[in-house]
């Protein structure tokens, strides 16, 4: 476990380098969307990561997954929805191959746009998109199979032990497996 001091920086740096990571921040969210508090979160210009992910969640591995894009680029890699998408309500085309990882078989999304009032979702994909050019990630539920959605830190800690995620980021803490190198 270690105190992480610029949080955006810091899981933007994991996810571009190939981690896929967990954040639990803020209010617990409701309803049946993973929206940024309780996210595992990776890298959608890797198509491995649609089957990493599955793994991790004990998910078949056709199971598609949303990206989170910055409000303000949506236009840019999806179409066909209205212009907003908070919740991940809506099925978009993708028009971008640069996103394999949350593209499913007929190139369509889920989309969660995230407006300039996001949080620390906003923050990490501004992160990203500084580093990369890219203003979108993959967004799914943080939680194992059967299991609700993480809520608290021994949730975070246990999730580490019990799954194949490389990291979980519980508030100003970033709680990973130790090397065995």
């Amino acid at each position: 476990v270690t105190r992480v001091r610029d949080l955006p920086g810091d899981v933007s740096s994991s996810i571009i380098s190939g981690k896929i990571v967990g954040i639990l921040s803020g209010a617990a969210e409701t309803g049946p969307r993973a929206l940024g508090n309780r996210s595992i979160l990776a890298d959608p210009r890797d198509g491995r990561n649609w089957q990493r992910v599955n793994s991790i969640k004990k998910r078949e591995q056709w199971r598609p997954f949303a990206p989170a894009c910055l409000s303000e680029h949506m236009v840019d890699f999806f179409s066909d929805g209205p212009k907003k998408s908070p919740h991940m309500l809506f099925n978009y085309r993708v028009r971008s191959k640069e996103i394999p990882a949350v593209t499913h078989v007929d190139c369509t999304s889920r989309v969660q746009t995230v407006e300039k009032d996001g949080g620390k979702l906003r923050a990490v994909l501004e992160n990203f998109y500084e580093k990369t050019s890219l203003p979108v990630l993959l967004n799914t539920s943080l939680n194992g199979p059967g299991e609700p959605i993480l809520n608290n830190a021994k949730h975070a800690l246990d999730f580490v032990r019990n799954s194949d995620i490389d990291a979980v980021y519980a508030g100003p803490f970033k709680v990973e497996r130790k090397s065995m190198q």
